[in-house]
């Protein structure tokens, strides 16, 4: 920017210099953009004002200072025409007026003023000129550049790719959108055994293998059309030998102004990643050892058969299990077990190559034969009879003849009505059921015995639930004497209150809980709840002297730990011994030997009463029941129930008569208490009581009840 000049030179007294810039700058501002602050603007149109003045009054005149002006007004950028229009037109109408006064003036003042107008305007048209030229030369010299740095980038680029192209491990080919190959590397063409020339020559098309998916053309149609720009498969192509090469192809699309011109395709050799995925896959859908589908793959195709079927359709199962095959392992060796295995595999698959039937091997000594499409259940039992012959042909392993029986179960349904794992759980469950009637033999499978199966399986896994959240309750049979009537002894009497299915007696789950071994622990609440309630009945009716008989389980009697846990039962309860009676089967107490017989007797030292459960019903060792530690034969009920007394069957009334007269006898003979169970009429208990029996047991004498019944009867005198 030009020094402001002085204004010495200008009558500042007589002269509105300085409202006359201010005029000057407030129009600039007003009539365009100005990039300078208001005050740098007027301290800039001052010191133009003062050069104009003194231009105006010089001698010689000349207008060289009104250009210069002109030009600063461009180089402050105050280049707006309005402006310049507002400039020119008031140095014409009050320049002279405003900034040099009424003093002195030149003659020529008029042509002086109109000399420095044209002056101003023509600096300021050169320099605007100058400046369009400059950021003009300017423009162009980086569009040059530009150009050199685009051709640069592009001729390096197409270095790079061709070095790319060219020296890639990956087979890299391009064609036009009509399928011609227009260019390919040295990999592809190693890859597929042709010449690059020859590959130039060639279509697509001619390299694709006959079993390509039938989606892959629709994907490359789509990719051809820019529908896609980019796609990934795995796809086979033919070598020129003919041999197959199975690759990973990258498919790119290349547009010239929007439209598909090309195809890059980017392959990779996969085939022996490929050979080895299907080795793999193999290895995982097959039996190693038989070569037979496993488990998995035989569920996958019996769950695309089930999902697959039409209306109507039926589907089989025949679940078959070798017979003593642990046996043979453990006498002959796993290595012999191995070769029988695999001989049976190929027999069971050789019975039905000509139906088509799928043979998997579940592990172990179980196969499994999916019969597909089959009318009815004879279909299937046929598929099971023919299996179970070609298991039973004897079979030459080694230096040994064998034969081998199997167990089949046999399902088949709608398969609309079942899923995999229903049907191979109820093919699992006829398995067992084969196997509990003998050898070499098929069972087919019953909805209704499969129901009562499950709801059995269900009780068992709810008993373990069921006796940690209390569900348990005990109910008393009274024992009464024969002679007087008085209630001596109750039985405990354990029942389930299930929350679903209600009062459940011990017939449905005593049972099953000996199976398990839960039956020590629920022995033990039994034990420990009846001597409880047993020990109120003799703190609150300490003459009645009521015992109460707790049913002690083969396996309770066999746990070491039986007399500790009666002792504890006894002390915790407070209840004296002996009013407790533990009752054992004949079976059990005949079977008592080593530690269990030395509990019996550790137990009677203890004060308890012991009886026989069920006595008449075993083979019973006379002389072993005189050395046990026995108080009570409890007479089994069928003898008890024979004695009528209506008439009906006279010789066997006197014949069980006879029975029960004699086993009383013995009883008294070795000087044991008897109770007759199941006594159901008071015929019968008379002639129990004629018979010298001492204490009857059944419903003539009232029926299990809970312990607040047995209370409400003591208190009223029984």
């Amino acid at each position: 920017m030009a020094a402001v000049p002085d204004p010495a030179g200008v009558d500042a007294g007589r002269a509105d210099t300085q409202g006359y810039a201010a005029d000057w700058a407030r129009a600039v501002r007003r009539l365009g953009f100005v990039p300078l602050s208001v005050a740098e603007t007027e301290r800039l149109l001052l010191a133009q004002t003062i050069r104009l003045a003194q231009a105006v009054r010089a001698q010689p005149f000349t207008a060289l200072p009104a250009e210069e002006v002109g030009r600063a007004l461009v180089q402050a950028h105050l280049t707006e025409p309005e402006a310049l229009e507002w400039t020119l037109r008031a140095l014409g109408a009050t320049f002279s007026r405003r900034v040099l006064g009424d003093g002195d003036q030149p003659a020529d003042l008029a042509d002086r003023i109109a000399a420095v107008q044209g002056g101003l305007a023509a600096g300021f048209a050169r320099a605007l000129r100058d400046r369009t030229f400059s950021q003009q030369e300017r423009i162009a010299r980086s569009a040059w550049r530009a150009r050199d740095q685009v051709e640069q980038a592009l001729r390096e680029s197409e270095a790079r790719f061709r070095a790319v192209f060219t020296g890639a491990a990956i087979g890299i080919g391009i064609a036009d959108v009509a399928g011609r190959i227009i260019d390919v590397n040295q990999a592809f063409a190693d890859m597929l055994g042709y010449s690059i020339e020859e590959l130039r020559q060639t279509e697509v098309a001619a390299f694709c293998h006959a079993d390509d998916a039938p989606g892959m053309w629709a994907l490359y149609q789509e990719l051809i059309e820019g529908k896609q720009d980019a796609a990934r498969v795995e796809k086979r192509y033919h070598r020129k030998d003919g041999t197959v090469l199975w690759t990973d192809v990258a498919l790119s699309l290349i547009r010239h102004e929007g439209r598909p011109r090309f195809t890059v395709a980017m392959i990779e050799d996969i085939t022996q990643r490929h050979e080895l995925q299907q080795r793999l896959r193999f290895q995982a859908l097959h039996d190693p050892l038989t070569g037979l589908p496993n488990r998995t793959l035989f569920f996958e195709t019996l769950s695309r058969v089930l999902d697959t079927a039409g209306v109507g359709q039926r589907v089989g199962v025949c679940f078959l299990d070798l017979d003593g095959f642990k046996a043979i392992n453990d006498s002959l060796g796993h290595d012999l077990g191995d070769r029988l295995l695999v001989m049976i595999g190929r027999r069971l698959a050789a019975c039905v190559a000509e139906h088509g039937h799928l043979v998997a091997r579940m592990g172990g000594d179980e196969f499994v034969i999916l019969v597909d499409g089959g009318t009815d259940i004879d279909d299937a039992v046929a598929v099971a009879e023919a299996a179970l012959a070609a298991v039973a042909a004897p079979i030459h392993v080694g230096d040994h003849q064998m034969a081998v029986s199997a167990s089949v179960g046999i399902v088949q349904c709608p398969a609309s009505e079942t899923s995999a794992s229903e049907l191979m759980k109820a093919a699992d469950t006829t398995l067992y059921w084969a196997k509990a009637v003998g050898r070499g033999r098929w069972a087919v499978y019953d909805p209704e015995r499969g129901a009562r199966d499950l709801a059995r399986s269900a009780l068992i896994a709810g008993l373990p639930a069921a006796l940690d959240r209390d569900e348990f309750v005990l109910h008393y049979q009274p024992i009464v004497s024969l002679l007087d009537g008085r209630m001596l002894a109750v039985e405990a009497l354990v029942r389930w209150e299930h929350p679903e299915l209600g009062l459940i007696g011990p017939d449905r789950f005593i049972g099953l809980a000996e199976e398990t071994g839960l039956i020590v622990r629920l022995g033990e609440w039994v034990l420990r709840r009846a001597c409880v309630d047993a020990e109120r009945w003799w703190r609150e009716f300490p003459d009645a002297r009521l015992v109460v008989s707790v049913n002690l389980a083969a396996r309770q009697a066999d746990d070491p730990a039986i007399v500790d846990t009666v002792a504890d039962a006894l002390h915790t309860s407070g209840l004296p011994a002996d009013l407790l009676q533990l009752e054992l089967t004949e079976s059990a107490v005949m079977g008592s030997a080593g530690e269990p017989l030395r509990s019996l007797h550790r137990l009677a030292a203890l004060g308890v009463r012991m009886a026989v459960d069920d006595f008449g019903t075993g083979y019973s060792n006379l002389a072993y029941l005189r050395r046990l530690p026995i108080h009570c034969l409890k007479l089994a009920g069928p003898f008890v129930e024979g004695i009528r007394a209506d008439g009906t069957d006279l010789a066997a009334d006197h014949r069980d008569e006879r029975i029960v007269d004699a086993l009383v006898r013995l009883a008294h003979a070795l000087e044991l208490w008897v109770t007759a169970e199941a006594v159901e009429t008071g015929a019968q208990a008379e002639r129990l009581r004629a018979l010298r029996c001492d204490t009857g047991q059944g419903r003539f004498f009232g029926a299990p009840a809970p312990a607040e019944a047995i209370t409400a009867r003591l208190r009223d005198g029984q």
